[in-house]
């Protein structure tokens, strides 16, 4: 086995290895030899060589958000890691645990006229949980028995190894993204055969905090009390919340339970569909009236972001006596009115929380769900006399998508409409909803695919498709994978929004239209192209599409870019009816 022969990239390698990190995405370079040296030749590392370093990052977003630990990143010292950044800032939002571990010149390098160098320290600023910023290390050969260089390289590896045992252990205790900026003095190439080397090993602390009856009596006594309680659940994992606890709420009068689609918990009685409750209310003459029957007492809300506009703007409004968030790391307040944060995991809070609480008699349910009832009834009219457009084509194939499959979203129209659909139970929906871009979608979902045992598909749109068309360059991608691409010649979501006139500067500027497609793409990169232009189309292509083949597979379907816009204003119309 090779290792560097400079000791902090020795370092960084076992350190890693000693933290379970197992898979490292390695960016190609020059400056980032030593580490991809001791990362490529290590037995217990999968290592995955992505050129393009934006696609290597979502990438390995991606696996890190399927894996629930840490992945690295290496990249080499410039500009490199400035293009991490994006998938930085997602992994923030996110908490999912990343390790950028960049190459970097030595500190008297920097601002003099090197070549590929730039300002590293601190780079990622707002965005990182921690940043370590590393000492040189020098092979010791030519002065041996200097003692004053041997306790200088003492002090430096000391420091090295307390900075990267500290960076590591942030990923894994927070769950988020983390810095590590490693100076190398030239030679970058040179190797031993052995190591010596027993790194300072300190063990992250994963213990979680419980929570006592105490803490919780006056919150339940509150809960206890209230008639109208809206439990609000945004973006997390699937499991996050035992099917249990998603029970008791789904039985209290007194309850309703808003999800979405990446929310990852179902029940026939909660509200998966949250426009379609608030949408046709904005439109009534007695719209005060309702939306102020349905304004909570309390607020009790979990998991990330939400992508429904109309909720926020419905709770800024009309907000609750009470705010309450759970969740271990951070709390938004997001409507203006957060009383509480519980510091807690979901189901830790819930154990003890519900041993507390009991169901309230109310009416506040039971006329929302009427309502709820009332609006299927009128979605199924609509969707049966709607034309062909990205409306009826996500209906088919959301309908269509296989058991037990992990499906990514893209940003945009995709995930939007997905929120209008019951999608299946058992399929694990995920998206970049941290910064909500359009531009690592398809390297996360092939990221996930790597180390998920599902079956992996992407649902996007066109724009992001392209904008992230590297993502394909690579020869990691499995058999299984699947590609939905709705392809409506441009930004559709624009011309659903406030403002959009049909003129030159908003096809140009806003809407973006284009002619691509992505069959080319297709062949050059080995993907098995179909494409559909109808919703029998459709059906026809997605009875196969899934199935297991000798390459992964793209369906294209073609929309018509000027109708979309009418028809999703016409559906919201129509449940107002």
């Amino acid at each position: 086995m090779k290792y560097s022969k400079i000791p902090v990239a020795q370092s960084v390698v076992a350190l890693c290895i000693s933290k379970g990190i197992t898979n490292v995405v390695i960016s190609p370079g020059s400056r980032n030899a030593p580490l991809t040296i001791g990362f490529s030749e290590h037995p217990d590392i999968k290592a995955y060589s992505i050129v393009d370093e934006r696609c290597a990052a979502f990438l390995a977003l991606g696996m890190a958000q399927q894996l629930k630990q840490p992945v690295a990143l290496v990249c080499t010292s410039g500009s490199a890691l400035l293009n991490y950044y994006p998938a930085i800032a997602e992994a923030f939002y996110s908490d999912i645990p990343l390790v950028v571990i960049s190459a970097d010149r030595p500190v008297e390098r920097i601002d003099i006229g090197d070549g590929q160098t730039i300002r590293q320290k601190n780079v990622y600023g707002n965005h990182i949980l921690y940043s370590a910023n590393l000492y040189s290390e020098a092979v010791l050969e030519e002065h041996p028995k200097d003692i004053k260089l041997q306790q200088k390289q003492w002090e430096s590896h000391r420091h090295n190894e307390q900075e990267i045992n500290k960076a590591l252990n942030t990923a894994i205790e927070e769950q988020g993204p983390v810095h590590i900026n490693v100076p190398f003095y030239e030679p970058l190439y040179d190797t031993v055969s052995e190591t010596s080397l027993e790194p300072f090993k300190v063990s992250p602390d994963v213990r979680e905090k419980s929570v006592t009856e105490d803490e919780l009596s006056r919150y339940a006594k509150i809960w206890n009390s209230s008639q109208r309680k809206l439990i609000l659940i945004g973006v997390q994992d699937p499991n996050t919340i035992e099917q249990q606890f998603l029970d008791a709420f789904a039985k209290d009068e007194s309850v309703i339970v808003m999800t979405e689609t990446t929310s990852n918990v179902h029940h026939p009685n909660f509200f998966p569909s949250i426009d379609t409750i608030i949408a046709p209310i904005e439109q009534q003459d007695s719209k005060e009236e309702l939306f102020k029957g349905l304004q909570p007492d309390i607020l009790l809300t979990f998991g990330g972001l939400i992508v429904s506009k109309k909720i926020k703007a419905f709770l800024r409004t009309y907000q609750p006596k009470h705010h309450w968030h759970v969740d271990p790391k951070k709390a938004y307040d997001t409507y203006f009115c957060l009383e509480k944060h519980f510091e807690y995991s979901p189901n830790t809070f819930l154990t003890t929380f519900s041993s507390l609480t009991k169901p309230v008699k109310s009416n506040y349910f039971q006329f929302w769900n009427g309502i709820k009832i009332e609006r299927l009834k009128l979605q199924k009219d609509y969707e049966d006399t709607v034309p062909f457009s990205d409306f009826s084509a996500y209906k088919c194939l959301l309908e269509k998508l296989p058991n037990n499959s992990l499906v990514h979203l893209s940003n945009s129209s995709t995930i939007r409409y997905a929120q209008l659909f019951q999608l299946n139970k058992t399929i694990d929906v995920f998206c970049n909803r941290g910064t909500s871009g359009i531009d690592g979608s398809t390297s996360t979902a092939i990221g996930a695919s790597l180390v998920s045992k599902k079956q992996t598909i992407l649902i996007t749109g066109d724009l992001s498709f392209f904008y992230d068309s590297n993502a394909l360059w690579n020869t990691y991608i499995p058999n299984s994978f699947r590609i939905i691409l709705i392809n409506n010649n441009g930004g559709g979501i624009f011309r659903i929004l406030p403002g959009h006139e049909e003129t030159e500067t908003f096809n140009t500027y806003f809407e973006t239209t284009h002619n691509l497609t992505a069959k080319q793409l297709c062949k050059m990169y080995n993907f098995k192209y179909e494409n559909a232009t109808s919703t029998e189309e459709i059906q026809h292509s997605l009875e196969t599409f899934f199935d297991e083949a000798d390459a992964p597979k793209l369906l294209e379907i073609f929309t018509p870019r000027i109708i979309n816009d009418k028809v999703l204003k016409g559906y919201f119309k129509h449940l107002k009816s």
